[in-house]
């Protein structure tokens, strides 16, 4: 069948789905395959449930006398098939947004900014892969004014294969950091994956906002239309800002090219989100929104997912940031977390996964970095911190099931805690307890 088929079959569904758990009427199901699963197994089910068509890979699924039944070659290659046809039909203008850190933040900052004057689309959640990057897109709708499109990578060449969906206008890369390196081998093959997204708005007219404070997207950038956002003292900015507090939550200003300035009260913990807010900000001036929307979409703004959390539990404050980990993002936490003004700081670190050949040495240099901060009461859980950390004082768990057990025998109160790990780590499971 021609994508174009497909595609107006596509129009006269209710939506797309590629679980068989969330089958229904109108739906078109793709019954894509994983490594513990094949919803070709679902096909019938699937339309049994109300499903309008299923599309197959798996020729012993196909029925020439069934029109509902559409076979392919590979399901996965047509549903990302099908929204590069769509988007380019919608015309929708669409924001990539990638980076190490921060991208599912600066996402939802995003918008929220834009969505103080337009009806915009918006990734859900962290659905940045293969499969959600389509499926946001195939959500666009006539009615949209914009979409913005979070995209992430474990791999070299993710970015490349995303944005030849989303086929974006425009974008920013939030940081390029070490994490995933078991995957991308090096730093360097971090840089080169996110910088795809340049690679694609360089080739195609795009433009890009640039955080000129981080001398690696300054160098990545070059050649490229960007706009520019970062601390005060530069010239050419357009959105320039910085921070004020963090009693918890971040308090900081911002303006626009020299104009009057803006106090913004977040709900976000952090001084590393500033650079997130001001992403945003930048969005959305260019984009035509109004300084005072924009600052109020950012203080309305509630972080969700374990990202950047203040949780009060009655006994202690937690500061929950468990949601990932890698080198960057944790020694950003550990140095917020320095600045805080907290009487009894604690700390519970979990290892950062995917590191590769470099684990051992990058969680050294968190163990420094703890030493260094001055913290005493820590708590790191996991294999890796326990090489790293030996002979160091600080307390050892090999897993979460541990340091739960310790915390039910010798309850913790009073504290303020950061709580940062991987998130097959689990840390989030100790909150119960603290």
């Amino acid at each position: 069948m021609k994508m174009e088929q497909l595609h107006r079959l596509f129009k006269g569904c209710s939506g797309v789905t590629t679980d068989s758990r969330r089958c229904g009427p109108g739906l078109m199901f793709f019954a894509l395959k994983g490594e513990r699963f094949d919803g070709n197994e679902f096909v019938m089910t699937a339309l049994e449930q109300g499903c309008s068509y299923a599309v197959t890979d798996d020729p012993s699924k196909s029925d020439a006398a069934d029109s509902r039944i559409i076979p392919v070659d590979s399901v996965l290659d047509t549903l990302q098939g099908l929204a590069a046809y769509h988007r380019r039909q919608m015309g929708t203008p669409v924001i990539g947004i990638t980076g190490t850190n921060g991208k599912t933040t600066t996402k939802e900052l995003t918008a929220a900014v834009m969505s103080s004057a337009f009806n915009v689309l918006f990734t859900q959640g962290n659905l940045n892969n293969s499969i959600g990057v389509p499926l946001t897109v195939l959500g666009i709708r006539p009615e949209h004014d914009y979409a913005i499109v979070e995209m992430g990578a474990s791999h070299p060449g993710d970015i490349d294969e995303l944005v030849r969906v989303s086929q974006p206008d425009c974008g920013l890369i939030t940081n390029v950091g070490k994490a995933h390196l078991l995957g991308f081998g090096s730093f360097e093959g971090v840089k080169k994956t996110k910088g795809e997204l340049y690679d694609w708005l360089r080739a195609h007219g795009g433009l890009a906002f640039l955080n000129r404070d981080n001398g690696h997207l300054v160098e990545m950038s070059q050649g490229l239309p960007v706009l520019e956002y970062g601390k005060p003292g530069g010239d050419g900015l357009l959105v320039e800002g910085e921070v004020l507090e963090c009693n918890p939550y971040v308090r900081f200003r911002w303006r626009r090219e020299q104009g009057e300035w803006h106090t913004v009260q977040t709900s976000l913990i952090g001084a590393y989100n500033v650079d997130n807010a001001l992403a945003a900000i930048t969005v959305g001036m260019h984009f035509g929104v109004s300084e005072q929307d924009a600052s109020r979409a950012i203080s309305d703004y509630r972080p969700q997912n374990n990202r950047s959390q203040l949780t009060e539990t009655g006994r202690n404050s937690l500061v929950v940031d468990a949601y990932n980990a890698n080198p960057t993002s944790m020694m950003a936490a550990l140095e917020n977390f320095s600045m805080m003004k907290a009487d009894d700081r604690m700390l519970i670190l979990g290892d950062m996964r995917e590191l590769g050949d470099a684990s051992d040495q990058e969680h050294r240099h968190i163990v420094q970095a703890l030493q260094r901060f001055g913290f005493e009461n820590v708590w790191l859980v996991g294999p890796e911190f326990a090489k790293a950390a030996a002979g160091t004082g600080f307390r050892l768990f090999d897993n979460v099931d541990q340091v739960n057990a310790e915390l039910q025998f010798n309850p913790v109160c009073g504290k303020t805690i950061l709580i940062k790990g991987s998130n097959s780590i689990g840390l989030t499971k100790t909150i119960t307890n603290l």
